[in-house]
């Protein structure tokens, strides 16, 4: 009598297949905004930081809406410690992303400060995607190997070349910092309020610009969020205080 034939295990060509595509998304954000890390090794150089400090800042750092803060506050002639400032200011969301990642990765404590390098918007966006914490690990670890390596390598690509072209304003490499933040950022305003509150960061930015040492408007300008969520949480309340008038 003939052996029966062994049934194919539906549930582990599911999981393989869910695990590619979460590689796929993975590396596909982590090659996109790895790339940009160029345009980090550009700015910094122009600003005037040595190859060995732009370097530092992206190994050692590692969250570019920060990186380019400082090197933005540095060039236009601001204090190091205000620039500095703006910089953690704008990297303090990354402890909260934390917060999320450790309960959802559940990572074993050995790893956790390694990992902690990795906690940057993008890797908290592709692991808070999946539907489960092995997708989770896998998404932020590929985003974040594929990142860190890309992010640094360009950076290091991009310094040298600035060097080897000699003034990077004549060049117009100047404005590839603030461009590259934009494009980053843009995507993630996504509700009214986030957007209300870039708005008066622009705004509050710009305009004290004219008037304030250099690397202060930066920190001026995030004021924006807290005054936008207080001008917020009054107008809900008017609307719940009319709707129970109404309601009575």
């Amino acid at each position: 009598m003939a052996e029966p034939t062994a049934l194919p295990d539906i549930h582990a060509g599911a999981e393989d297949r869910a695990d590619a595509a979460v590689v796929r998304d993975a590396l596909g954000v982590g090659v996109a905004v790895g790339l940009s890390g160029f345009a980090f090794g550009v700015t910094s150089a122009g600003s005037g930081l040595t190859l060995l400090q732009t370097c530092a800042l992206s190994l050692l750092v590692f969250t570019g809406a920060s990186q380019f803060a400082l090197v933005g506050a540095l060039a236009a002639g601001g204090n190091p410690l205000t620039a500095a400032a703006g910089a953690f200011f704008l990297g303090v969301r990354n402890a909260f992303y934390g917060l999320r990642l450790s309960q959802l990765l559940a990572l074993p404590r050995a790893v956790r400060p390694f990992a902690a390098q990795w906690v940057i918007d993008e890797t908290a966006a592709v692991a808070l995607a999946q539907p489960t914490r092995r997708g989770a690990r896998i998404g932020f670890a590929v985003t974040g190997l594929t990142l860190y390596a890309l992010w640094n390598l360009t950076t290091l690509l991009g310094a040298l070349g600035a060097e080897a072209i000699g003034d990077t304003d004549a060049w117009g490499l100047d404005a590839a910092g603030p461009a590259v933040f934009l494009a980053l950022f843009a995507p993630m305003l996504v509700s009214t309020t986030e957007r209300a509150v870039a708005a008066l960061a622009v705004l509050l930015g710009l305009g004290l610009l004219p008037v304030l040492p250099a690397g202060v408007p930066v920190l001026a300008a995030a004021l924006a969020a807290p005054v936008v969520l207080f001008l917020e949480g009054r107008r809900r309340g008017i609307a719940r205080d009319e709707a129970e008038e109404e309601a009575r």
